[in-house]
């Protein structure tokens, strides 16, 4: 069984999809389609901007959901037996999958991104990556400090984002080097993504999503929050809902799917994390860009 799967936010970098821009005309299609929808033109930031007008969450989440959408739909062979997108990336997978339209999909992720945007710039917030301790030790630590603090991405064995209040994390990560963590770095991100502090972000998106029409996918989802597979359009949207609070499940993500049949994963949109992740959970199984 053939899986694919979309990468998230941090993917970025100038120049994406620019080649899809020039060499097809669907993708010429839908890039211009898009500059209508966002109201300025994605494109020009996409293909010339600087890294750093990149990184802001307005323009990175819609620039890696276009890549990784507009590349599916421009591919030959797109016959996919299960998707899963990291964070952003199960807004790409469900478009790619036909769960949910294009245009839909593009809004949905515009305002899911102004609002994190919002929402991090109310209550300043931050992460970190953890590496080489057990999930169990990072999930300990955090319950011990009286902060907002939780388990955010679940990466690969040994991996785990700790996501919460400055000092909370601060804690957290002298905490855990005190452990045995090999590494333990804060992340230049603009706030505590998948924590309690997204809440205003999740109501905002929750709305939209709810007034959003999605159609059954033509194959299985395997989503964040559940790390179970999903076909049915009411669960996938109340499992979307809750992704902006929740944990992203990616290692328990690509244990399920390998359990399920995954004989190989094809990774669709800007740069090769995922590769690297999945990888890490099972060193033989055949993984390629699209």
């Amino acid at each position: 069984m053939k899986a694919y799967v979309f990468p998230g936010q941090g993917a970025q970098y100038s120049g994406m999809g620019k080649a899809l821009y020039e060499n097809s005309g669907r993708g010429k299609e839908l890039f211009e389609k898009a500059n209508e929808i966002l109201g300025f033109k994605i494109t020009d930031v996409m293909f010339e901007g600087t890294d750093e007008e990149l990184k802001q969450t307005e323009v990175t989440q819609p620039a890696i959901f276009l890549h990784s959408v507009i590349l599916a739909k421009t591919l030959d062979a797109f016959h996919p037996d299960m998707v899963a997108g990291h964070s952003l990336g199960e807004f790409s997978a469900l478009v790619a999958n036909g769960a949910l339209s294009f245009e839909d999909g593009l809004r949905l992720v515009s305002k899911r991104a102004d609002a994190m945007q919002k929402a991090c710039e109310a209550e300043p917030s931050t992460m970190a990556a953890i590496m080489g301790l057990k999930d169990e030790t990072v999930e300990q630590v955090c319950n011990e400090i009286d902060e907002i603090l939780v388990p955010a991405n679940y990466n690969s064995p040994g991996q785990v984002v700790i996501s919460g209040s400055i000092k909370g994390v601060d804690l957290a990560v002298e905490k855990l080097q005190e452990k045995g963590a090999k590494r333990a770095i804060k992340l230049k991100v603009g706030g505590a993504f998948h924590s309690p502090l997204m809440e205003p972000a999740k109501k905002e998106l929750e709305e939209a999503i709810t007034e959003t029409g999605f159609s059954k996918p033509v194959c299985p989802v395997y989503q964040n929050a559940t790390a179970s597979p999903s076909a049915d359009p009411g669960t996938i949207k109340d499992n979307l809902i809750k992704q902006l609070t929740s944990p992203v499940k990616w290692t328990q993500t690509i244990e399920k799917m390998l359990e399920d049949g995954a004989e190989s994963f094809t990774e669709v949109g800007p740069g090769k994390v995922l590769q690297g992740l999945i990888k890490k959970v099972d060193r033989k199984i055949p993984t390629e860009s699209a």
